[in-house]
């Protein structure tokens, strides 16, 4: 289904990319940056990385990853929102950054107006999971948990307004219950606290969890799309486990600065697309659970744009406030 997926939108996006005048736009010849807003570690950065390598290879120039994290992916945004539209200096555009955040809080850049799509390299399911020694398992289990120690059992995010905070802001609202939400600069270094034990739970992205849940180190309680990813077959969803309609994801794609020209965009766009058909790159999207990824630069638009829309009414609607 996926490897469908994938075929359909890149045959879209390579029909848009056939005008010469696209193939006629010339890449950057300096190395380029992707910037990643989170630390190393989490499931941006190890997406970038693995698209970045294949663009550097299929560029025949250095393609760098490079972390700016803190501010639930804001910095890093803000930094390239700001950066010369020549190509050279690419986001790895997150729902934290692109959604969530900015109708939180104030930050220094218009989410809506100061980038240039490029495409969506795919959208995931965020992980429950906990260390291997906390005692509930289950969803069931959990929320008794939560419900006997009001207040006291622990979920690490990502960051303050980030998609992992938001999980938990909808899991607290629809199971009425309350706990205590830590937040990281990043997946990377919540994972090590959650593993350690310093920190319970966390509503985390597939990508970044799949390698401590393949390794034992985290149990997966839950995913939060609707319907089960074929990466966890086995893992319910939040629907299945008594909560109808609870979807949050994580999404992940690449943009430039709204200077950027947008025959640049589509030119790049097509080789994003032919990376995200490699098999190899298949497989890793696939095992983080990324779905839906490729197409055009205006079907990445439309999504960023719906997605604004979502995360502005639910955070309005659920009274969410940015943590101090």
């Amino acid at each position: 289904m996926q490897r469908r997926t994938f075929i359909s939108a890149t045959g879209a996006a390579a029909a848009t990319l056939a005008a010469p005048s696209l193939w006629a736009q010339a890449l950057p010849t300096n190395p380029i940056r992707i910037i990643v807003g989170f630390a190393p570690g989490g499931g941006t950065d190890i997406l970038a990385r693995v698209i970045g390598q294949k663009l550097g290879e299929m560029w025949k120039t250095q393609v760098i990853v490079e972390n700016k994290a803190g501010a639930s992916g804001t910095i890093a945004a803000d930094y390239v929102a700001k950066q010369p539209g020549d190509g050279t200096t690419l986001l790895m555009a997150h729902i934290n950054s692109q959604a969530i955040t900015p109708a939180l809080q104030k930050v220094n850049y218009d989410a809506a107006k100061d980038f240039q799509p490029v495409v969506l390299v795919g959208v995931t399911p965020n992980l429950l999971i906990c260390n291997e020694n906390q005692p509930a398992k289950t969803v069931k289990d959990l929320v008794e948990l939560c419900r006997a120690n009001p207040g006291k059992i622990s979920f690490g995010s990502a960051g303050t307004g980030s998609a992992q905070h938001l999980a938990l802001e909808m899991f607290m609202l629809a199971a009425n219950v309350k706990a205590i939400h830590v937040p990281y600069k990043g997946s990377g270094p919540m994972l090590t606290d959650l593993i350690g034990g310093t920190i319970q739970y966390s509503f985390d992205t597939m990508t970044a969890a799949t390698p401590h849940v393949k390794s034992g180190k985290a149990i997966a309680l839950a995913q939060t799309r609707l319907q089960r990813v074929p990466a966890y077959a086995n893992v319910p969803t939040m629907a299945e486990s008594g909560f109808p309609g609870f979807e949050a994801t994580t999404w992940y794609g690449l943009a430039g600065p709204a200077k950027m020209p947008l025959a640049l965009a589509k030119r790049m766009n097509e080789d994003v697309n032919k990376v995200m058909l490699m098999p190899d790159v298949m497989e890793k999207l696939a095992a983080s659970g990324a779905q839906d990824g490729g197409g055009s630069t205006e079907k990445f638009g439309d999504f960023m744009r719906a997605e604004q829309i979502k995360w502005a009414k639910i955070i309005k609607d659920g009274g969410v406030k940015a943590e101090s």
